[in-house]
């Protein structure tokens, strides 16, 4: 049961599990977006204080990665996550126990540095496992379930928070969780093709000089504190934008327009194929030219259809830059892909932090539809670094070494 070479009907067993995981942990991060004017009513808090569950979670879910991706360098990956989403769950039920808004925040954030064990463990997991030509189409499922957590959480959350109470959002996931909890003990297999390190955090520190003298590295974290940051942001704007003139839409309206999104994230199914064929150098370039593009669209165009049309397009083009810059970065680190998955992960989520106070503080401003089309430039930005790789050959260099 605990080798390393599973079969193809087990691989495919596990993939559905990571799957599950990537989307129901990462759907936390976003579960308090449209609850914000609940938390406004119900607490008595400013809008700019309101954000402070999903920045807060976003904040201790970044400092988390730094936590263990040493940890499962030293103590196992299956080991680490069976240890993380038993925490996670604890903290999830303690969450949505609470009344008061200190407690609240106090709750969200140990629930963040407890769903941190997720992500940078299970992609060196899935290099520590898979056969090298799964992996691309593991890391694109994975992806997708990142990438619609970013719709299932808010729609979710929306949705309960509309019709019973916004406390059963974190009783339903403490379920998800301890359902993941069990999945993960009874039908994971051990990793046993990662080398521990006995001196997790000198190897740790090591790491990290290393991944950070690494030009291809650099350009890819550059690009990736700006994706949350910004898909964060336009997603906590665009409510007030779609319930103002000249859209004037209901909360039910506003949900449906979120939940289009999905069929943009059904890119990611593909990811692993588009990158086999074109390269994941290419593949990451063209999804930020889509999702610069329906930011665009989305901040400039009239009418809910086009509106719709705008944010399917550029969560297709989110849904391709995921798996693509994360084969880019599990590729370059080679023998410290724990480390440098732990600061992807870390920088990812350091932007997902101030992601929403940017775009109210920019929204109140200039307005919500100037600010997503601010948005819209800044990402043009790592369009701009994308497109270097070609030219300088760093997707040529070897994987790094110890």
């Amino acid at each position: 049961m605990d080798g390393y070479e599973p079969t193809e009907n087990r691989l495919k067993l596990m993939s559905g599990i990571l799957f599950w995981c990537a989307l129901v942990v990462v759907s936390s991060a976003y579960v308090t977006t449209p609850l914000t004017g609940i938390f406004e009513q119900g607490f008595d808090v400013s809008s700019t204080r309101a954000v402070l569950p999903t920045s807060l979670f976003s904040l201790f879910y970044a400092l988390g990665f730094l936590f263990f991706g040493p940890v499962s360098d030293r103590f196992g990956r299956k080991e680490t996550l069976v240890a993380g989403f038993a925490s996670l769950t604890i903290a999830t039920l303690c969450t949505g126990m609470v009344s008061q808004f200190g407690t609240f925040l106090f709750w969200r954030s140990v629930q963040g540095f407890a769903a941190a064990c997720f992500a940078p463990t299970a992609l060196a997991y899935v290099f520590d496992v898979y056969p090298r030509r799964k992996i691309g189409g593991v890391v694109g499922l994975i992806s997708f379930g990142y990438v619609a957590s970013g719709i299932f959480g808010q729609v979710v959350a929306e949705w309960i928070g509309q019709t019973f109470d916004w406390h059963l959002v974190f009783y339903l996931f403490t379920i998800f969780y301890a359902a993941s909890f069990i999945a993960i003990i009874a039908l994971l297999p051990l990793a046993k093709r990662q080398v521990k390190h006995q001196q997790a955090v000198r190897h740790f520190l090591h790491g990290t000089k290393t991944v950070f003298q690494h030009r291809g590295l650099l350009k890819c974290y550059c690009i990736t504190v700006l994706l949350l940051l910004i898909f964060i942001g336009m997603y906590t704007i665009l409510g007030d934008m779609l319930v103002r003139a000249p859209f004037n839409l209901d909360d039910g309206a506003v949900m449906m327009v979120r939940a289009a999104g999905l069929i943009g994230m059904l890119c990611s199914l593909f990811a692993g194929k588009f990158i086999t064929a074109f390269g994941k150098e290419r593949i990451l370039q063209s999804g930020l030219l889509l999702s610069v593009g329906g930011l665009l669209m989305l901040g400039l165009v009239n009418g809910v259809g086009l509106i719709t049309l705008a944010s399917i397009i550029y969560v297709a083009g989110m849904s391709l830059i995921f798996p693509a810059i994360m084969m880019m970065i599990g590729d370059f680190s080679g023998g410290v892909r724990g480390v440098a998955n732990a600061w992807y992960a870390f920088i990812l989520f350091a932007g997902a932090t101030v992601g929403p106070m940017c775009a109210v503080g920019i929204a109140e401003i200039t307005g919500p539809r100037l600010a997503v089309v601010l948005l819209g430039g800044v990402l043009a930005i790592a369009l701009g670094i994308a497109l270097t790789f070609k030219q300088y050959g760093d997707e040529r260099k070897d994987g790094l070494h110890e």
